[in-house]
């Protein structure tokens, strides 16, 4: 293949196309396939010998994709994205007129794929050279992906396995990486709905589903829905194939603050084995009420939970961490009438500072109002008065 004159990859190619062999035509439009790195084929004006093979508009993808093949080798990825966002416009001219077939489907998915990730390197060249804002290719891309999706959403027609609605999902997946990379996961939810709404969702390939899920299930925790995120992440991270280590780990990151809040602890077994054990003082201490060391462990790790974006959701365990500090303080003390002040004081013995009973007492009344303390706070005699029976009820039947 590396050895193909520029003729026999177009004859390749047109025999491909002519034989409606989306699986072939796709491998030849990917950067993934040798033939990208065949210098032959990295021709900066392909465009006359191009047109003597192929009709519009076949001819604009294939020399924006001939072109691209030249932009890369020269390193130059912002004049790459720019080809493959002609070569994803073309495709998408020559995906709407093929009207009752989806053979194409291949195809757009090698383009589609290779638009988000030229964009990306082509924001990361533009930055350092300093042109443009960051995210600026991706987001140009993503409109590019919506034209190729609504293609997809469009098609109506009766017969299920010939519907392009079949790339809907590959489609949703590249823009969901695109959204989260540039901040704008509002983006996502009429996304979620097209292919919640769709008969046969549960029918595309399982790697699709996972991925999907994967991102549902950190928007939803983004969105501090724990229980659809938990559902979701669940699925990622189960489905996800055994091999798949870096993959699982990543889900990993997200699935384990979920799980925490909902009470949920990760044993020691599972954090080493996906070399996860920043999580492991934390999950410790949120056990045991520790308050100071939860801080402390949050801190140790700061920049790693920063940089996966899950730090501001593991600051919601101190909510359970709390509970569970004042669970304590109810064993010690042995009665179901607690004077306010007792907490106070655990909570200045974990450094918690200019802390009063006033302030305590809000505390408190959220840890009742979630249903983490079965009780009240009497304000007359400033205590909390709590359940003789399970004043506090299990975490992971709470939420």
């Amino acid at each position: 293949m590396t050895q193909w004159t520029l003729n026999t990859y177009l004859q390749r190619l047109y025999d491909a196309i002519d034989d409606k062999d989306g699986v072939t035509a796709g491998a030849l439009f990917s950067f993934d396939h040798p033939h990208v790195a065949n210098p032959r084929l990295q021709i900066e004006r392909p465009e006359p010998a191009v047109q003597r093979v192929f009709d519009s508009p076949v001819d604009e993808l294939v020399a924006a994709h001939i072109r691209c093949c030249w932009a890369v080798s020269k390193h130059d990825f912002i004049e790459a994205y720019g080809c493959q966002a002609v070569a994803v416009q073309a495709f998408t001219k020559l995906f709407q007129s093929q009207k009752d077939e989806n053979w194409s489907l291949p195809v757009m998915f090698a383009v589609c794929l290779d638009l988000r990730l030229f964009a990306n390197s082509a924001d990361v060249q533009a930055q350092k050279k300093g042109k443009g804002k960051a995210g600026e290719r991706l987001e140009k891309a993503a409109e590019l992906l919506m034209g190729c999706f609504r293609v997809c959403a469009s098609d109506n027609r009766a017969s299920v396995e010939d519907t392009k609605k079949w790339g809907m999902l590959n489609l949703v997946n590249q823009l969901f990486k695109i959204y989260f990379k540039i901040n704008k996961l509002h983006l996502c939810k009429p996304l979620i709905r097209a292919i919640d709404s769709l008969p046969l969702k549960d029918r595309f390939p399982l790697a699709q589903q996972v991925t999907f899920r994967y991102y549902v299930g950190r928007k939803a925790m983004f969105d501090s829905d724990f229980k659809s995120a938990d559902e979701f992440l669940t699925f990622a991270f189960t489905r996800c194939h055994r091999s798949s280590t870096k993959n699982k780990r990543m889900t990993l990151i997200y699935l384990l603050p979920v799980k925490m809040l909902l009470g949920y602890m990760p044993s020691q077994r599972v954090l080493k084995k996906y070399d996860l054990l920043q999580f492991a003082e934390v999950a410790q201490a949120v056990s045991s009420g520790n308050l100071l060391s939860l801080n402390n462990a949050l801190e140790k790790n700061e920049a790693f939970f920063i940089k996966c974006g899950i730090y501001l959701i593991l600051e919601k365990l101190k909510i359970i961490t709390y509970r569970n500090l004042f669970k304590k303080v109810h064993l010690i003390l042995n009665t179901h009438q607690l004077p306010i002040e007792a907490f106070t004081a655990a909570l200045r013995m974990m450094k918690v500072e200019d802390i009063d009973n006033d302030e305590t007492a809000c505390i408190i009344a959220n840890l009742i109002y979630e249903n983490k303390i079965k009780g009240y706070i009497s304000h007359q005699h400033q205590k909390l008065v709590v359940s003789k029976q399970n004043a506090f009820p299990k975490l992971s039947t709470v939420l």
